[in-house]
């Protein structure tokens, strides 16, 4: 059975869902109001701590269980992002180059707009090839901000 937390990050309130299979599901909402979880359920513990490291700058990379629901290359291109390593980025067409076929750049660009996991696979490390801040389902504002939280060099601002 899935179950859902509800946690508080400096982003709002992620949701965290999944089973004993693994993570299925992270997403960030603008649901200010919405209630945080009092209890964490055993399967969805190590989830909410590691984000909860990573949002304290102290984990750099994820080793949770993951199962996400999506089409085989959906999960080709999810698997390539998680391969960014933190603090750095690529571009759309680097993921469909590293993926076989650089004219999958539109197919790799919507995965990355469907990836369910938040943060987990670092669908906000992917920019625009001229180097620009691109589109990210959470909001431009939230991409920036995870960029520079990863940021070997603390500075003003990134972007």
């Amino acid at each position: 059975m899935i179950e859902t937390v509800f946690i508080k990050t400096p982003l709002g309130i992620a949701s965290v869902s999944g089973d004993e299979d693994g993570i299925t599901k992270i997403s960030i909402t603008e649901d200010v109001g919405k209630d945080l979880s009092k209890e964490i359920p055993k399967t969805l513990k190590e989830a909410v701590v590691q984000l909860q490291d990573y949002f304290q700058g102290n984990r750099s990379d994820f080793s949770i269980k993951m199962n996400p629901s999506g089409t085989d290359f959906q999960k080709k291109v999810w698997q390539e992002l998680s391969k960014i390593p933190f603090g750095k980025t690529v571009s759309y067409l680097d993921i469909a180059k590293r993926l076989g076929d650089p004219k999958c750049i539109r197919a790799a660009a919507s995965a990355n707009g469907k990836n369910p996991l938040w943060v987990v696979v670092p669908c906000h490390r992917i920019i625009g090839s001229d180097g620009s801040l691109t589109g990210y389902a959470g909001g431009l504002w939230r991409k920036k901000w995870l960029l520079e939280h990863e940021s070997p060099v603390k500075q003003q601002s990134l972007f």
